[in-house]
């Protein structure tokens, strides 16, 4: 134990008497041991770690391929267009005949004419102004659009068109007239193909022959200073149901 010397606290029983020179030496000195220079200089090895997996590298599309490839997928998808819905159109129209004359009129209220009816006495007017007899027959029931109020069925503008001629076109092969009198706008449109510009003029349709374009009663009766293009027009076109009275 590298105890040099050993000296009792207490006074031992039968043991020799102490030397106090001894209890004022030095305490020696412990010196630690020095480990060899080829020990002392050796590393530590580490500790072995388990072995990682290996990772393996997926490569990912880049950026730029990433969108030509939704462009190419772009323009491959072909582009659909969806037609706009159009409301269909909204109208009433009576057929009447006086003379050799056929007359599609808009009925103003969209119920048929009655005998007191301003648009209607307007009406008889014009016929007696026009050499023809005033009080015109009626001639099947008012022309109605649209048909129906519901379903799928096309009510369109295209549809009323061919329905209105067809119509129209069945009363003529029945008993044919030397002039189709068109009354008001829709008739105008549906019937003769033709917009508001075409008042006071002749045109000719096909499978209807010779029409007149005419302004609506209700307009004309808004709308007094009319009434003189429509009596200039009449003279021009006069002779030729006259003729056929004749």
């Amino acid at each position: 134990m590298q105890v040099v010397n050993w000296l009792p606290r207490t006074e031992l029983p039968f043991a020799a008497p102490s030397r106090p020179e001894l209890l004022e030496a030095p305490e020696p000195l412990v010196v630690a041991p020095v480990l060899p220079a080829a020990v002392a200089e050796t590393p530590v090895e580490p500790l072995a770690k388990p072995a990682e997996r290996v990772k393996i590298e997926v490569p990912r599309p880049s950026l730029a391929s990433t969108r030509s490839g939704a462009k190419v997928e772009e323009e491959a998808a072909p582009v659909v267009a969806k037609a706009p819905v159009v409301p269909p159109p909204r109208f009433a129209l009576q057929l009447l005949r006086a003379g050799r004359c056929l007359l599609l009129v808009e009925l103003p209220t969209g119920e048929p004419f009655q005998t007191r009816d301003p648009a209607y006495m307007l009406l008889k007017d014009m016929l007696r102004a026009a050499g023809l007899p005033d009080s015109p027959q009626i001639v099947g029931e008012p022309v109605r659009w649209p048909l129906l109020t519901r379903g799928t069925m096309d009510q369109g503008p295209e549809a009323a068109r061919d329905f209105v001629q067809g119509f129209l076109s069945a009363r003529l092969e029945d008993a044919p007239c030397v002039c189709l009198w068109l009354i008001g706008l829709p008739a105008v449109r549906f019937a003769g193909e033709a917009n508001a510009e075409s008042f006071n003029r002749e045109l000719q349709v096909e499978g209807l022959g010779s029409v007149w374009a005419l302004p609506g009663l209700e307009l004309l009766m808004e709308e007094p200073q009319r009434k003189a293009d429509v009596w200039q027009a009449m003279r021009r076109l006069m002779a030729r149901w006259k003729e056929s009275n004749e």
